[in-house]
């Protein structure tokens, strides 16, 4: 595997990678992650087009984009793939061509259900697709259990809109997947959180998909101001600081719940993700250096499933709530991947309104929320 990094702002293109000057007019897959507006535009589009004439062009605007050590907003951070014994291919729908975010997830998966698939990527709209119901749906085709990991594009911190795209195709609704296929290609996971507990169980008791109504059988929105003290204040803003884990029977181990708006005439809460009647949630906060921490446990827990292997390539898909919470010291986090994973391993990724990885490598793909999520990537040849 060989990768090539740069960045593109208004009209530069900025080398990351050591080997910008070699042809890579061959490289089967190319991953865009960038500010809307730019991703928006046609012309940034076509260079990178012509740069790599025949590989796939997977596009997600971001809430910021990561690159190499570097957090950075209002560009296009471009990787470029060439695998030596690995197949990709790209499968693009819209929402609005399915009956629900479910089905689409089916669709995509028997799109990319062909012999020697070894894993999927995910890109998705990040507003007008319900991520919980896209995994549920990825997951129920997903009857031999090919790890399946991504993200959900994001606008910055104004959750109005989002892009996603593969080739021309760039728009809202989009979602797209990549398999990639063959022995060669040795594929690795991690999502860890780094929030801290705190306050008792209890019990959601009235919830519509990822509408929150009661918890305990009282106002979840009431109870929810009630933990936060003069911080509710703030809200929703405020909300950032302070998500919600979600437990179910079926699930492996607990779930991050970060609060998009919340309803005052309704006494609710919308969430970045399902919340299921008869789970139990408990109140969390955050603790800036268990966040950094978290991020550097991720990356080793990739390097220990990696064992002799070295990452070629690490996506890190972080949640926008992170950035908005750690500020100035968002890039520690980065930092501290880095210093895991050596600097030999080429890092790409963005700040997302959801996070994809499955808990184990045999394990279903879930929608995270408020956690460094990381896929390695290694081609045994």
């Amino acid at each position: 595997m060989n990768v090539q990094q740069f960045i593109l702002t208004a009209n530069d293109w900025t080398p990351v990678s050591k080997d910008v000057n070699a042809p890579f007019i061959a490289a089967q897959l190319v991953l865009v992650f960038g500010a809307k507006h730019l991703l928006a535009d046609e012309r940034n589009r076509v260079k990178i087009q012509q740069r790599y004439p025949v590989a796939d062009l997977v596009f997600a605007s971001t809430a910021g984009e990561i690159m190499s050590n570097q957090v950075l907003d209002d560009t296009l951070s471009i990787t470029a793939i060439y695998f030596a014994a690995t197949r990709t291919q790209s499968s693009l729908t819209n929402i609005q061509q399915h009956s629900s975010s479910f089905a689409t997830g089916q669709y995509l998966f028997q799109c990319l259900n062909q012999a020697n698939l070894k894993s999927i990527f995910i890109v998705s709209d990040g507003t007008l697709v319900n991520g919980s119901d896209l995994i549920a749906g990825l997951n129920a085709a997903n009857s031999t259990g090919i790890p399946i990991s991504g993200g959900l594009a994001g606008d910055g911190n104004h959750f109005e809109s989002t892009l996603a795209g593969l080739n021309e195709q760039v728009g809202t609704g989009n979602v797209v997947a990549t398999g990639f296929y063959g022995d060669a290609l040795e594929v690795y996971h991690s999502s860890l959180g780094g929030w801290d507990e705190f306050g008792r169980d209890r019990t959601i008791t009235r919830s519509h998909k990822n509408v929150l109504y009661e918890i305990d059988g009282k106002n979840a929105l009431d109870l929810y101001k009630e933990y936060l003290g003069p911080f509710s204040d703030e809200l929703p803003g405020s909300a950032l600081l302070f998500p919600i884990s979600l437990k179910t029977p079926e699930l492996e181990q607990k779930l991050v719940r970060t609060i998009l708006t919340i309803d005052e005439e309704q006494k609710s809460m919308t969430f970045a993700g399902n919340m299921p009647e008869g789970a139990i949630v408990r109140l969390m906060k955050a603790n800036f250096d268990k966040l950094t921490a978290a991020s550097a446990e991720s990356a080793r827990q990739i390097i220990c499933k990696a064992a002799q292997h070295k990452i070629e390539l690490a996506i890190l898909v972080s949640c926008v709530g992170r950035k908005l919470v750690l500020q100035s010291r968002t890039e520690e986090e980065v930092w501290a991947v880095r210093d895991i994973l050596g600097e030999d391993t080429a890092i790409t990724g963005f700040y997302s309104y959801g996070e994809l990885s499955p808990f184990n490598p045999s394990g279903s793909c879930e929608l995270h929320n408020q956690t460094m999520t990381i896929t390695g990537f290694f081609e045994n040849i």
